[in-house]
């Protein structure tokens, strides 16, 4: 118990630290660095009440009883709901964590993994005036000049950006992808408090492996960030599958295309995951597990270039012509890149 309070006091500490950091910075500098100490504390306050929680809640019982696993099960979907509120209150690149655990089932307890995949489709949104601003300062025009319409409501909203449906001055209907405007700010110092949090949680609980987790974001970060960069990628994909005609990548307009605005086709379709839209639209549900396959394996053992991000949200089904599946690959941003996968050998495997 001793030990278990001098824990959970050093924790407190040092997210009280965070407002005291506020304090010691330059007058003209404090909006910034109190911003920064508030991100900092709610995400310290919310990983020292899970902690407590599983310390806590399981300290009197033994492991392996039907009443620990019902206890961790509870502790988990509590812990999961404490935590998704703070990913959804800070964003950024707390919502880019949450979108990996709600993908990552065979690693997370299902209560976390139901919890997060909401951001795979329903993260927090920015107001449409704020990323108005976003486009001006890009692209150098008001919105209002460049597009004949943008739609307040956001097709989708993510971790670093949301999208919004618009018309093009000559009558093209466009998707256009714009970052939130506090995230280039706020990703690093998010991820230097992500890093020190897992951390702790590897401290607090030896069993805790997921240090992987924040480098893989940390080494991924700055592609991310560069709209440009999923562009090229983005072309990159139509490219290697122009031999396919049932997979689809939205073509970019590079005219309207900047690091943080990358303004494409508009593709119409539905989630790979919502079976209604499926079925109302009739598409061969085995058609489009066939065809992903395919997909997948060429671009794992052909081209070595494999897009790392295929949440449900990124990939759209729709029917063709003439009544088969086709399949849309949206957000660009993350690949992986293996030179030694793509073999004569494997690629005949």
């Amino acid at each position: 118990m001793v030990r278990l309070l001098h824990r959970v006091a050093l924790a407190a500490a040092t997210a009280a630290g965070a407002v005291a950091y506020v304090l010691t910075n330059p007058p003209d500098e404090a909006w910034i660095s109190s911003l920064r100490a508030v991100r900092f504390t709610r995400a310290a306050c919310a990983a020292v009440g899970v902690s407590v929680d599983y310390k806590w809640s399981l300290r009197s019982l033994e492991s392996g009883t039907p009443q620990y696993s019902k206890v961790m099960r509870e502790i988990h979907l509590r812990s999961a709901l404490r935590l998704r509120e703070m990913c959804s209150l800070n964003g950024g690149l707390f919502i880019k964590v949450g979108q990996h655990v709600g993908a990552l089932e065979y690693l997370f307890p299902r209560e976390y993994v139901q919890t997060f995949k909401v951001f795979h489709s329903d993260a927090p949104q920015t107001p449409l005036a704020r990323m108005k601003r976003v486009i001006e300062e890009e692209l150098g025009k008001p919105a209002d000049e460049l597009f004949l319409e943008l739609e307040a409501t956001p097709l989708g909203a993510a971790s670093l950006a949301q999208c919004h449906r618009g018309v093009l001055r000559d009558g093209r209907v466009v998707a256009v992808k714009i970052q939130h405007p506090d995230v280039g700010k706020n990703a690093y110092t998010d991820m230097e408090t992500m890093e020190f949090l897992v951390h702790c949680a590897s401290w607090l609980f030896p069993s805790f492996h997921f240090q992987w987790l924040a480098d893989e974001v940390r080494r991924n970060l700055p592609d991310e960030l560069n709209f440009i960069h999923e562009a090229r990628n983005q072309e990159k994909f139509a490219a290697m599958f122009r031999h396919l005609k049932f997979v689809k990548a939205p073509k970019v307009h590079w005219d309207l295309t900047t690091p943080r605005v990358l303004t494409m086709e508009f593709c119409e379709g539905g989630k790979v995951d919502d079976l209604r839209y499926i079925q109302r639209n009739r598409i061969p549900v085995d058609e489009i597990s066939l065809k992903l396959g395919q997909m997948y394996s060429e671009m794992i053992f052909q081209h070595g270039f494999i897009h790392c991000d295929p949440h449900p949200g990124n990939v759209l089904v729709r029917a063709s012509r003439g009544g088969g599946a086709e399949i849309v690959m949206l957000d660009h941003g993350l690949y992986s890149v293996r030179e030694w996968i793509s073999t004569p050998h494997l690629s005949r495997v």
